[in-house]
């Protein structure tokens, strides 16, 4: 399994109306020097791998850990949600389960015979308050749509040619 296979059997797993959901995630970070919630700078290196934010307001944070290696790296755990999770595969979770905090939930990725993944639930997650700014995590959260958007919109094949784009906009004005 790669992580790409695991982004996408975790968010197929999540995504439903109401829930709104973006990879890769910077952090704000609070500065100690203004006593205040910045957006820039900082803790720029602090990204969450999955964040989720639903109708209800409620903030999930999700970590993909691959490996035993991954999941013991320095990078940090980026777990200020109202709920967190590990993603990770099924037979990871089984190494690591007594170092994962209790508050924090599991979702396990497996492959059943004809390789078709799928995600189950091994450890619920305990609600927590937010660990961070509101404000600042949805500025933040915009920022990762709008650049997901970006992506998806300047990719190859989604832009349109200059002359397209004159003659969309000249049959409009007729």
């Amino acid at each position: 399994m790669i992580t790409k296979h695991m982004e996408i059997a975790i968010f197929q797993h999540l995504h439903k109306l109401g829930v709104y959901l973006c990879f890769e995630v910077g952090m704000p970070y609070f500065s100690e020097h203004s006593q205040q919630w910045l957006l820039t700078g900082g803790r720029c290196d602090e990204r969450v791998d999955l964040l989720q934010y639903d109708s209800k307001g409620v903030w999930r944070f999700y970590e993909l850990k691959l490996t035993k290696k991954d999941f013991y790296s320095k990078h940090k755990h980026t777990f200020y949600g109202h709920y967190n999770y590990f993603v990770m595969p099924i037979g990871l979770y089984e190494k690591v389960e007594k170092d994962i905090p209790s508050h924090v939930g599991v979702f396990g990725v497996g492959s059943d015979n004809a390789n078709k993944l799928y995600v189950v639930s091994l450890k619920k997650a305990k609600k927590q308050s937010l660990g961070i700014d509101e404000e600042a995590l949805k500025f933040k959260f915009m920022q990762a749509l709008a650049r997901e958007v970006s992506k998806h919109i300047f990719s190859e094949g989604c832009v349109i040619e200059r002359k397209e784009e004159q003659e969309v906009l000249n049959a409009a004005n007729t």
